[in-house]
């Protein structure tokens, strides 16, 4: 009787184990599949632009071209939603008269393709081939990696030359945080998309500010804290005790990363970034 209940009970486990590494994807990524409406923001000066991936994908992506000699943001989402959901932070980003490519990813926003590390990479490489077309420097690109998609911003910065990188809410690797969020099986293992930022964030030269919230319950500010003791510098953290997941920029996230921007874009040095300044 006890062996048969023992068995039972490992057939269970066997196939929630089985059954997590199966929709794991599906677990991961969560995308809006409608396409965006570009709406006001064209008069705006925004455009909605395609792009070719390596892979032969035509992506849809939106494109605000910048002020003379100012910056080019290409900017990275997380897991959800689409780039319509980040309208208003493109809006705050154009008024200092950055450029802004908000890239989207395959199957995300009415794009073909299915989303997986692999595949986002090559996305975000076809995104930064674009700014080449359009005659931006890597001296005025900066990346900004948001959740999931700090570790494809992280990726990229690790394998070019780049002006900055901006991570928002960034995990150490997606299998430490399914090990956290999926205790009772061996996470870490079963996970195909790794996203190992931690492995990769010591190859980036460029300026790094990572900003984390201290209550954030999805990726643990911890993550935060670990990739920027391991980056180079010079480097900012900024941890606002209160601030969760979603909702950075309620406390300021974007203007402290408007500022970082202006520093080292305009040739100026702060002291404290070589420290791993901490404002939280």
């Amino acid at each position: 009787m006890f062996d048969a209940i023992v068995g039972v009970g490992l057939a269970a486990y066997g196939g929630i184990v089985g059954g997590l590494y199966v929709c794991q994807r599906r677990l991961l990524y969560h995308p809006c599949t409608m396409r965006p409406v570009l709406g006001d923001l064209a008069a705006d000066g925004v455009d909605a632009v395609e792009i070719t991936t390596a892979d032969g994908l035509g992506l849809l992506a939106w494109y605000r071209p910048p002020s003379p000699q100012r910056p080019v943001i290409l900017y990275l989402h997380g897991n959800g939603g689409h780039i319509g959901y980040r309208a208003e932070r493109l809006r705050r980003l154009a008024r200092e008269g950055y450029g802004v490519l908000l890239a989207e990813y395959r199957g995300f926003g009415g794009n073909p393709g299915q989303p997986s590390e692999r595949g986002l990479v090559i996305d975000a490489e076809a995104a930064a081939a674009f700014l080449a077309s359009e005659g931006i420097a890597p001296a005025r690109t900066v990346l900004w990696g948001e959740s999931l998609g700090s570790g494809v911003a992280i990726h990229l910065a690790a394998t070019r030359a780049v002006a900055a990188i901006v991570l928002e809410a960034p995990c150490t690797s997606i299998a430490a945080c399914a090990q956290r969020h999926y205790p009772f099986v061996p996470a870490a293992w079963l996970v195909r998309d790794k996203f190992d930022s931690l492995s990769r964030i010591g190859r980036i030269h460029a300026p790094l500010l990572v900003m984390h919230g201290g209550r954030d319950r999805v990726v643990p500010v911890s993550h935060g804290r670990r990739l920027l003791a391991a980056a180079r510098a010079p480097k900012e953290g900024w941890f606002p005790p209160q601030a969760g997941h979603e909702n950075l920029a309620d406390f300021g996230a974007l203007d402290v990363a408007v500022v970082f921007i202006e520093r080292y874009l305009s040739g100026s040095t702060a002291t404290a970034v070589a420290a791993g300044a901490d404002f939280g």
